[in-house]
Order: C-alpha cells, then sequence, then structure tokens
C-alpha cells in the first residue's frame, strides 16, 4: 500500500498535533480547556510505543537532576504531582513515562500511538496528514491546521570528520547509548560538550579502561548547580532569533552552560571531565588530534546534539537556505495553517510550556468558524 492509496481510515479533525511530548501534551492540553474534544475535533498523534516523549528512551542509569530536569506540564499541578517531588532514584525514562501516562489518561487526550507520520501536505483550505503505523496500515487525516510537536530525539546530529568511514571500533550517537557496561574494558571517546556527553563520562569512569573527551568548542560551566536565569533567556532569544530568520537552530547549551552540581565537580576534580579540542580526523583504531597525536579507541561515543525533525514536513516545501524553517511566535511564516511546537526557543523544557498556551490560543484564531 503507497500514500496515494485511498483508505476507510481517512477523517477530518480540526487540529492534528504530531508529538506527545512535552510541547505536544502542553499545546493539547490548553486546546482542549479552550473547547476542543480530544479524538474528534483534536488528534494526538505519537510515534513512540509508550509516554514519556523521548525521555522513554534514554538510558537506564540516566535520573532527574539539576542537569536533567523536566518541568512539570500544565495541568500537573492540579494532579497533585510534581517532578520536583519525583523518586530521584528510580531511572529518569520511567519517571517522566509515568507522570505523562498520568497526565494523559486525567485529561482523556486519547492520543494514538505508534503511529508515525510519513507525511504533511496541502489539501485545499487545510492540510492533509498521512500516518503509517507499524503493520504498514496508511491512513490520512485532513486537518483545518496541524501543530508539528515532532521534537529533535528522532534525528540525531554526527557529523564528518576525514576518514570517519574507516574507523573499525563501534560507533554511537546518543539514542544508541543504552548502559556503561556496553564497554566494559575499552578506550572509548566521547564527543560533544552537552549534558549526555558528561553523563557518559561519569558513567564510563570505573568501567572503560581510558575515556578522553573532544568537544568543539570550550565547555562553558555555570557556578551554581542550577540553571542561569539571565543566561537561559538570552539562550533562548537566540534560538527566538534563529527561527524567525530560517536559520539552523543552535544548541540550548551553548547559550546556557553547564550547571555544576556536586556529581560533575567531582568529575572535573578527578580529572575525568577534562574536555579537548575536537580531534582533526580519524584512523581505523582511533583519532587524531589537532598535535598530531593518535589516540587509540574502541568506541567513539557521538553525543552531538540533534536536530528538528521536520522530514514529514518536506512537501510543504518551507526550508530556507540557512536550514531552517521561518517560525515566529511557533506559527509558519510560510504556511499558516502549521504550527511548530517545541521548535526553536521553545526546543528546551525553559519555554515549552509557556509556548504552549500561547500556541493554543493562536490556533483557535485561526480555526475556520464551524
Amino acid at each position: 500500500m503507497t500514500d496515494a492509496t485511498p483508505t476507510p481510515d481517512d477523517q477530518h479533525a480540526r487540529v492534528v498535533v504530531i508529538g506527545a511530548g512535552q510541547a505536544g501534551l502542553s499545546v493539547a492540553y490548553h486546546l482542549r480547556r479552550l473547547g476542543l474534544r480530544p479524538g474528534s475535533d483534536l488528534i494526538v498523534l505519537d510515534r513512540a510505543p509508550s509516554t514519556g516523549g523521548a525521555w522513554q528512551y534514554r538510558w537506564e542509569a540516566l535520573r532527574l537532576g539539576s542537569a536533567h530536569r523536566v518541568h512539570d506540564l500544565p495541568g500537573m499541578r492540579a494532579m497533585g504531582l510534581r517532578f520536583d517531588d519525583a523518586d530521584r532514584s528510580r531511572p529518569a525514562r520511567d519517571v517522566v513515562g509515568e507522570y505523562y501516562r498520568r497526565f494523559e489518561q486525567h485529561y482523556d487526550l486519547q492520543v494514538r500511538r505508534p503511529v508515525t507520520v510519513t507525511s504533511v501536505t496541502r489539501a485545499g483550505t487545510g492540510l492533509c496528514v498521512t500516518t503509517r503505523t507499524p503493520d504498514g496500515r496508511v491512513a490520512r487525516i485532513t486537518a483545518d491546521v496541524v501543530v508539528s510537536a515532532a521534537g529533535t530525539w528522532g534525528t540525531p546530529f554526527v557529523p564528518w570528520y576525514p576518514e570517519r568511514d574507516t574507523f573499525r571500533g563501534r560507533q554511537i550517537d546518543t539514542t544508541e547509548y543504552r548502559s556503561a557496561s556496553e564497554f566494559r574494558g575499552q578506550d572509548v571517546v566521547v564527543v560533544g560538550g552537552g549534558t549526555s556527553a558528561i553523563g557518559f563520562l561519569l558513567e564510563l569512569d570505573g568501567v572503560a579502561r581510558s575515556t578522553r573527551w573532544f568537544t568543539r568548542r570550550p565547555v562553558e560551566w555555570s557556578d551554581t548547580a542550577g540553571l542561569d536565569l539571565e543566561s537561559a533567556v538570552a539562550a533562548v532569544d537566540e534560538q527566538d532569533r534563529a527561527a524567525r530568520a530560517g536559520e539552523t537552530l543552535p544548541s540550548i547549551v551553548s547559550g546556557t552552560g553547564v550547571p555544576v552540581s556536586r556529581r560533575i565537580r567531582a568529575g572535573i576534580d578527578r580529572g575525568i571531565l577534562h574536555a579537548e579540542p575536537v580531534f582533526v580526523g580519524m584512523e581505523p583504531d582511533g583519532v587524531v588530534t589537532r598535535e598530531g597525536e593518535h589516540v587509540h579507541a574502541d568506541a567513539v561515543i557521538w553525543a552531538t546534539g540533534f536536530r528538528a525533525d521536520l522530514r514529514h514536513l518536506a512537501p510543504l516545501r518551507l526550508r530556507t537556505a540557512g536550514g531552517g524553517v521561518v517560525v515566529a511566535d511557533g506559527r509558519s511564516a510560510d504556511e499558516p495553517r502549521l504550527f511548530l511546537a517545541g521548535y526553536g526557543p521553545q526546543a528546551s523544557t525553559i519555554g515549552a510550556n509557556r509556548a504552549g498556551r500561547l500556541i493554543a490560543r493562536q490556533v483557535m484564531d485561526a480555526l475556520p468558524v464551524p
């Protein structure tokens, strides 16, 4: 069956939300409060097999903390739930998955999963969302408005380096990391300057035979254990500027720095968290530094960030020469029936919840009178 084949599952909704992570659930919550009925007026689609957004894929050892913080969804506190009160001894993926499941059930959001959105196309006065389920079943939903909240987890970014393809060891990205035990007794190179890279290095300490850490730019350590508000605002402003200009979005951590928790401070003091300028090339059994040193590696972990997942929007031809999509206040400048939640200034927990209310109100204003 191809995407062009009509199916009996075709239906119409006033709004389709793509993605049930923090941004998608926030928008769906506010749309429900504004009068849309989940399951009919409002359809929420999620490609993941379970609740929790990208958190359900995180590695088992990851715990919630200052460097990996999840903000409460709107309406969670009314349920008596707060992430600040969550059990930090449990894997973060389990905690977030449980809280999001309870949230979806409490507000009866009727999320459909696992459903992959393969494309969004123009269809008369609306947009057509084509979906596929794991068993190959194709369906279409025409919508007056579409909110894409697909996030970034599905599109990890791995940069190219000379001779990268000749490396004979193991190469994985952040989405493929499961446990430090997989690298026991190995020489491991970790690439990337964010919290995931730092977490991997700390977990590999005492498990791997050796670790070397390489970053494209110097790591900016924050003096406080929590996120600095002024830096966070500046980082969000830079994301907003890039989104409005249609440029590739910068990372949030490049503008905020990394909060230094006690665990991170201990890693710095022990020399585990010592970043070196990124290498200039790769060889079959390692990497070559700028100084010409050969660093042996059995494995390379690319914790080099993500790009916004816009693949399903390709038929709309919204990408600019700068590599992004022009988005202002969550709305596409070139397709007014499309909103992007969790994009640009909303791409982290810093802005996702606030943006949910803003986007929901704009969506309601954009809907045709029934």
